[in-house]
């Protein structure tokens, strides 16, 4: 059974950063795109970057040129590295595959707040 584990969230001040890691077990990663979706509280989960096979890459329009995201596919792993922060970046992170989705993880909190 694919198990979704997210990690890298935190407190950090408007205009700071961080980097999310989303690892997997299972083989996920080699046959599907993956994405990082968000939660923020009273909304529904949205998707916020996806990464194909091919490593071509969306964005919402809301992180275009804040958000990167990349994958290793030897180490199952998926990022998110988000620069720029904004107080509305404020959500549970999770990562899955859009077009296949499996159980979702625990997500990971980040908060942008001064």
């Amino acid at each position: 059974q694919v198990r979704l584990v997210e990690s890298g969230g935190g407190l950090v001040q408007p205009g700071g950063s961080l980097r999310l890691s989303c690892a997997a077990s299972g083989s996920i990663f080699s046959i599907n795109s993956m994405a990082w979706f968000r939660q923020a509280p009273g909304k529904q989960r949205e998707l916020v970057a996806l990464i194909t096979t091919s490593i071509n890459t969306k964005y919402v329009d809301s992180v275009k040129g804040r958000f990167t995201i990349s994958r290793d596919n030897a180490r199952n792993m998926v990022y998110l590295q988000m620069n720029s922060l904004k107080p509305e970046d404020t959500a549970v992170y999770y990562c899955n595959a859009p077009d296949n989705p499996v159980p979702w993880g625990q997500g990971t909190q980040v908060t942008v707040s001064s």
